[in-house]
């Protein structure tokens, strides 16, 4: 009678789930994705230290010095790209691009190629350094792929099932990157979803949240809940007239965003046959480009410009040049094509700001904050085409949710990303992705 009742007991549902989840090598995987998680919360954080610093740094030097950069950013540039070309090749650019098509790849030697240990050491460093150089380029992009490598060497140490090796553990990175870069843990989420993976997947959204929330926890114990642009005040009636105001500042700086993303992709494809024969040469050339623009604008287009965006979106500052909106848009474009690492979301979000604080002028000036964030979306919407996205970070970066701000914010990045298509027809990351999968495709 026993043995029939263990017999039982056995092939008992609850029984068998109970044995699964106490079982040593479950514990054992949740461990190492759990640490992993951690361990990319550390990272993160201490990326956006020492980037943070260093950009810091350099501006201090360039108000000291002003004709410093002269010297240093060309030099920067070209110590870059030769240790990019010797040592971490792979590890160029934004990142992003390099995640969506590690995405998409199957052969693991092949994925490996965008997304490793060797890659997330130089990302980290060749960024640093970048930042130490002037250069207009943004951490958060080098943090999604520097955080889907970690995720994807963890994959490789322990078996985990198909889909979380495949695709679960790099999406956890690229969102944990994304809510650790800006202290946005629900766009994270909603990046990977819109633009890294292209749709919703319920099997992996648990590993996503689990992965979003445990490296939110170690970032916002170590650096505190923070708003990344700070608390905008700004406010927009839409019946009251605020619709005119949406439609003509999204729809330009739509327009001037999917300009930037049209000319990134059609000079950086130009450029593809000098940059491979002599490509020190030509990043020290731009190099010394972009420290020309720095000297004749005062230095407000050296690194991600958050300092001068935030000034703008928080009206700290009213004597900011009214073209500094165009001056960072040429900065990030030539630092971009320079073929260094580093990302162009905060740039993008800096030069948003100065295009917007431009079209303030057009109006009233009790609708100036209202007029540059908008002006921010909209040109961030138009430059990377995640409306979605979009409004969601500029939402939780300047904790604008709870305001009259949200409906225009919205309507700022669908009509950002609709102008955008009209002058770049295609997503630029996705763009800039299918480069990385042709070239792939291309080697033995």
């Amino acid at each position: 009678m026993k043995y029939f009742a263990l017999k039982a007991l056995k092939k008992d549902k609850i029984f068998t789930e109970s044995r699964k989840l106490m079982s040593f090598s479950s514990w054992r995987r949740r461990l190492i994705f759990w640490g992993g998680a951690i361990l990319v919360g550390l990272i993160c954080v201490l990326f956006a230290y020492v980037c943070d610093n260093l950009n810091d740094s350099f501006n201090a030097l360039s108000q000291a010095h002003p004709y410093w950069p002269l010297f240093i950013m060309p030099i920067g540039f070209m110590v870059i790209i030769y240790l990019l070309k010797t040592y971490f090749d792979g590890a160029e650019g934004s990142g992003i691009p390099q995640v969506i098509t590690a995405l998409k790849v199957k052969n693991m030697q092949r994925r490996s190629r965008l997304v490793s240990m060797r890659i997330a050491l130089g990302k980290f460093m060749l960024t640093a350094l970048g930042f130490l150089s002037g250069a207009s380029i943004g951490r958060e992009g080098p943090t999604i792929q520097l955080s889907a490598s970690v995720m994807h060497f963890l994959g490789r140490l322990e078996k985990f099932n198909r889909e979380d090796t495949e695709k679960g553990l790099l999406l956890a990175g690229g969102a944990a990157g994304i809510a650790a870069a800006f202290n946005a843990p629900l766009a994270g989420v909603v990046f990977a979803i819109e633009e890294l993976a292209g749709s919703f997947d319920k099997g992996i959204t648990g590993t996503m949240i689990t992965t979003v929330v445990l490296c939110g926890f170690v970032s916002l114990e170590i650096m505190g809940n923070y708003a990344y642009f700070g608390a905008s005040s700004a406010t927009l009636d839409i019946l009251g007239g605020g619709w005119i105001i949406i439609i003509v500042v999204a729809v330009a700086c739509g327009f001037l965003g999917g300009l930037f993303s049209q000319m990134l992709l059609i000079i950086s494809a130009a450029s593809i046959r000098i940059i491979r024969r002599y490509p020190i040469i030509f990043a020290g050339s731009i190099g010394f480009v972009v420290a020309v623009i720095g000297v004749l604008t005062g230095g407000i287009i050296y690194g991600s410009g958050k300092d001068t965006a935030v000034a703008l979106l928080n009206g700290y500052d009213t004597h900011i040049t009214a073209f500094f909106g165009l001056w960072k848009m040429i900065a990030t474009l030539l630092s971009f094509i320079s073929g260094i690492p580093g990302g162009i979301f905060a740039p993008s979000l800096s030069a948003g700001a100065g295009f917007g604080h431009m079209m303030s002028f057009l109006f009233a000036d009790k609708y100036a904050s209202a007029v540059i964030l908008i002006g921010t979306v909209a040109y961030f919407s138009g430059v990377v085409q995640s409306p979605i996205t979009c409004f969601i970070i500029v939402s939780e970066m300047t904790r604008n949710v709870s305001t009259g701000m949200l409906l225009p914010i919205m309507l700022a990045a669908l009509l950002g990303t609709a102008t955008s298509r009209i002058v770049c027809k295609e997503p630029i990351y996705h763009m800039l992705s299918l480069r990385y999968l042709d070239k792939l495709r291309g080697e033995k």
